[in-house]
């Protein structure tokens, strides 16, 4: 199974800049996105037809133009849901969960609290609850893959000048405790299983030359359990895609 993750920052922005082209020439079974910025009347759902993914799963946010996750399959689930049950998150579209035989993909956007301290309490209180969620699922469903935006830069190989961000949302050290737990737990950062190399960024700021410099951060992951580590057989980013200031994550499972 190959599952492609993205950031969009808008979706129908993306669609306009050339996504489905793209997309039909990666050829995922499962195509997971955040930050799709629209309703589900407002997503182009006949041409993912066109491409060969017949189920769509959309989650929005109650506020148009904001947030939203979305799964796109050519597999048909077993099961899917959308929210974790706290109607704070679920009003702003953060999370799917689709089960596909014995393994379990979720799409999540974690908040990101760049704008200041309340919504940095926001993504504090989701990252607990969303632990939560995860440790609760995995007793009944424990093949995992997590795909999304996390909004975090785990260690200081994920981002430019670590030193320079110490104090700054995505790089702060609770932040980064968290995700130290998480793996603590009983999780692996796919892409990590295969390339170790520094510099690998999947988004770059909209300052001028930030990209062209490669002055990113790697907040964009597959997150697996324990017991998919033997099923991995590649990990990537992509770096062929401009239609958002992400890259793409890519994961092949067996």
């Amino acid at each position: 199974m190959k599952i492609i993750s993205f950031n969009l920052n808008g979706i129908r922005s993306a669609a306009a800049k050339g996504m489905f082209t793209w997309l039909d020439e990666k050829q995922p079974d499962i195509f997971c996105v955040q930050e799709t910025k629209a309703q589900p009347e407002q997503i182009d759902t006949i041409t993912f037809g066109s491409l060969g993914y017949p189920y769509r799963i959309i989650h929005s946010a109650q506020k148009k133009g904001y947030s939203g996750v979305a799964l796109f399959s050519r597999i048909k689930p077993d099961n899917y849901t959308v929210g974790t049950g706290i109607p704070e998150y679920d009003s702003e579209g953060r999370v799917i969960r689709a089960d596909f035989g014995d393994l379990t993909v979720i799409c999540v956007y974690v908040p990101s609290g760049t704008t200041g301290d309340v919504r940095q309490a926001v993504k504090m209180a989701f990252l607990e609850d969303f632990m939560a969620y995860l440790a609760a699922l995995r007793k009944v469903r424990p093949n995992l893959v997590i795909c999304g935006d996390y909004n975090i830069c785990h260690k200081p190989i994920d981002i430019n000048h670590p030193e320079r961000h110490t104090g700054v949302s995505g790089f702060l050290p609770e932040e980064r405790e968290w995700f130290d737990r998480l793996i603590a737990g009983g999780f692996v950062d796919s892409f990590r299983e295969f390339n170790t190399a520094p510099n690998q960024y999947s988004w770059w700021s909209f300052r001028a030359g930030s990209r062209e410099k490669n002055l990113g951060w790697r907040i964009d992951y597959h997150i697996v359990t324990e017991s998919m580590r033997a099923r991995l057989r590649s990990a990537a980013i992509f770096s062929d895609a401009f239609f958002s200031d992400h890259a793409p994550v890519f994961v092949e499972i067996q």
